[in-house]
């Protein structure tokens, strides 16, 4: 994207469908997914509405030819040097609802932070957001309901957004990586707080540590909003130590012999305490975070260092105006 712009990036996270060779399975009911889809469908149609206002041929002011795919007409792209994922101008975004500190803070335009999660740069941009969400959002809805997986998905894009609006003041950003990351977090979590009912658990966490961390490496590149996918990650972390217990490892089977049932408790201990701290995190961070941010405070301001968790200089690019 251009330098005004910030998209949230997420590369394919394909390999998270490995996981449920770890899972031993219970009798627990599995559900269908159908809100994962609609998801991804409701995206792809809101990028379509935004290619439509965007009419690149009509706003380059006669000169057609600069926009990419002019077959396409009034849906083709702005020029690449402007927008090399293939998509709308910057200034539609901020039309179409982009996250943009000033209008959030100043203007009362509070819906963009959540508006913003539904819009994406460009074909590539929500595509690799696509693929990343059925990889990773069907397997969850699948063994926990859409009710629980779409909380985590909505409330973890919103957590992102205020995240980003704190850091990220000067530019605008689009996308749904933030609760794509809130999904990934909550797999962590999920893992975590379930322990005893995974097998191959180190395994396991080997495997889901390298994705998350790859995934959050890729967000030290220049136009990519990393602050989201950091709100995003650990808002969906503590969501899923509160939405995703399981009963502890022969808890179901137990149930059918009345001696066993007395001794084993549907959940240990343990699992209690994630849940209430994680919950009293949540309360916090949210209240701190929308409280900061109405105020109109830069968090650069609280933390010197922390510009470097969305993108690190180099003789090859530089981080200006983030």
């Amino acid at each position: 994207m251009a330098s005004g712009d910030l998209e949230r990036g997420a590369k394919n996270r394909g390999n998270n469908s490995n996981f449920p060779s770890f899972y031993v399975e219970t009798a627990e009911k599995q559900w269908t997914s159908w809100l994962i889809p609609m998801f991804v469908v409701a995206n792809i149609a809101v990028f379509i509405v935004v290619m439509y206002v965007n009419d690149c041929p009509k706003r380059s002011f006669g000169s057609e030819r600069s926009c990419v795919a002019k077959f396409l007409g009034r849906f083709s792209f702005q020029p690449l040097k402007e927008n090399p994922l293939f998509g709308p101008s910057s200034a539609t975004l901020e039309k179409m609802g982009a996250l943009e500190w000033n209008k959030v803070v100043h203007g009362d335009q509070g819906w963009r932070l959540i508006t913003c999660m539904w819009l994406h740069a460009g074909v590539i941009h929500v595509l690799a957001n696509m693929l990343s969400l059925v990889f990773i959002g069907i397997r969850l809805e699948q063994q926990f309901g859409f009710v629980r997986v779409g909380l985590i998905y909505l409330v973890s894009g919103f957590g992102g957004s205020i995240l980003s609006s704190l850091f990220i003041q000067r530019n605008i950003s689009v996308g749904a990586s933030g609760a794509l990351f809130g999904l990934l977090g909550a797999m962590l979590s999920e893992l975590l707080t379930n322990w005893t009912i995974y097998s191959n658990k180190i395994a396991a966490l080997l495997t889901l540590v390298v994705i998350i961390a790859i995934n959050l490496a890729v967000g030290i590149l220049p136009h990519v909003d990393n602050f989201a996918h950091i709100g995003g990650f650990f808002t969906g972390f503590l969501l899923g130590f509160v939405l995703l217990l399981r009963p502890q490892f022969g808890w179901v089977e137990s149930r059918q012999f009345l001696a066993d049932a007395r001794v084993k408790s549907k959940h240990k201990a343990y699992q209690y305490m994630f849940l209430m701290a994680a919950a009293v995190l949540i309360i916090a961070g949210f209240t701190l975070g929308l409280v900061m941010l109405f105020k109109g405070e830069n968090g650069n301001d609280h933390c010197s260092w922390c510009h470097y968790l969305s993108c690190v200089p180099t003789s090859k690019w530089n981080c200006e105006n983030r």
